[in-house]
């Protein structure tokens, strides 16, 4: 593998210090709302198994789309690999999984232990879960169906956050982290498989 440039050491350091930066995000605001982001946190062996079964669902959708030709999906595609790949590409599997760590404890923290509670404190469970996770797929709208995929991933984390008949946030960052970094490697797999290609031609 070659060694990785400065410009890809940038890359992993401020994804790594923006995620990062969600957590205090986080704090803040539930200073703000009155929402303790850790309340729901707690250590469960419950928790830890409904993490690691509940990625499975996701990461096989994952899958199936990297196989569906449609132009929308196709352009979600070519647009990850365009902007992430080269960045990803000379990362070791070991910053992925410390990035996709960070990624899946702070967006947890700020979207299921911050914005779903306080809006549950405001309306029913439903419209909660709705409108938390319109918020999660603004912020992740890449494309318009980009938009609705994580919207409706973020649905299901959010229904996470209740799985075994109790309330813990574990689950919802176990599953999000999980995800992140097997959808991570799966990425950089295919970017690595496209560079072997064009030097093949």
């Amino acid at each position: 593998m070659n060694k990785p440039t400065a410009k890809n050491d940038n890359f992993f350091q401020f994804a790594c210090l923006f995620e990062a930066a969600l957590i205090l995000v986080a704090v803040l605001l539930g200073w703000i709302t009155g929402v303790d982001p850790f309340q729901s946190l707690h250590f469960s062996d419950t928790a830890i198994f409904f993490g690691i079964i509940g990625t499975l669902p996701l990461f096989m959708m994952f899958l199936l789309m990297e196989h569906w030709q449609h132009p929308s999906v196709a352009q979600i595609k070519q647009l990850l690999l365009r902007t992430l790949g080269p960045n990803l590409n000379r990362l070791h599997w070991t910053d992925l999984l410390i990035l996709a760590s960070i990624a899946g404890f702070s967006e947890e923290v700020l979207f299921r232990g911050v914005f779903q509670p306080w809006m549950e404190m405001h309306w029913s469970k439903t419209t909660a879960l709705i409108g938390s996770n319109l918020i999660f797929g603004f912020v992740h709208a890449v494309t318009p169906l980009y938009l609705v995929l994580a919207g409706l991933v973020g649905c299901y984390l959010g229904l996470a956050l209740d799985y075994g008949g109790e309330r813990n946030l574990l689950t919802p960052i176990i599953i999000h982290a999980l995800y992140d970094f097997l959808a991570l490697m799966s990425l950089m797999r295919v970017y690595r498989a496209s560079l072997e290609q064009s030097k093949t031609r």
